[in-house]
């Protein structure tokens, strides 16, 4: 009884942690948040990524740890874990050679502010690029984080929890960034997502058939 309790609260503060990001994360507080500071908009995005780093580690530190061994793999399976590991490792970096790190970030926004130069209304510069395991993915960065993480020499019931929650989180929050995708590159981007699955590829592997980068 007590891992069925242990395995709600993991939930519920997971829920709540979820809550705030999609909160911060809307078009709303941005607006709210211009319009009482101004051009201090530029710090917003890399305000928001540092709180949702302190708030999940907060999250991850207060969740209890139900200690309940699902597997453990004798050597040499264990050591067997590396290679899907190492792959989704590379699969990260080529996935995030194909979007702007600074951007996504939040430094190139800062930039923006001390030279003078908005772009846009929210200082935000919006890049679709298909290319590269975009072709593949729509999120290759969700998928290659979930083959990482799933792939352990030890899995207790603290662990799948958070990692069965985590994927959830990629799945939803994706499709809240999609709506947004499409409002702002319209057919584009239809097309693109009957092309190609959302997280997971398609099996054979069929590559978009065009690259594009579009910029708003």
């Amino acid at each position: 009884m007590s891992y069925v309790v242990d395995v709600l609260i993991i939930f519920l503060l997971f829920a709540l942690y979820s809550w705030l990001h999609s909160i911060l994360a809307s078009n709303r507080v941005k607006e709210i948040f211009k319009k009482k500071f101004g051009s201090l908009i530029a710090f917003y995005r890399l305000g928001f990524n540092l709180f949702s780093i302190a708030s999940f580690y907060l999250i991850y530190e207060l969740s209890p740890k139900p200690h309940l061994i699902m597997y453990d793999l004798p050597n040499p399976f264990d050591l067997l874990v590396l290679i899907p590991q190492l792959t989704a490792l590379f699969g990260l970096f080529w996935s995030f050679n194909y979007i702007c790190v600074k951007e996504f970030l939040g430094l190139n926004q800062i930039k923006r502010y001390f030279n003078k130069s908005y772009s846009s209304e929210l200082d935000e510069e919006l890049t679709l690029t298909i290319g590269g395991p975009y072709r593949y993915s729509r999120h290759p960065i969700y998928f290659f984080s979930i083959i990482f993480l799933m792939f352990r020499p030890t899995m207790d019931l603290f662990y799948l929890t958070f990692f069965l929650l985590i994927v959830a989180y990629f799945y939803i929050g994706s499709l809240y960034e999609e709506k947004k995708l499409v409002r702002n590159f319209g057919d584009v981007y239809i097309r693109y997502q009957n092309s190609v699955s959302r997280i997971f590829p398609k099996i054979p592997f069929r590559a978009y058939d065009a690259e594009e980068c579009v910029k708003i």
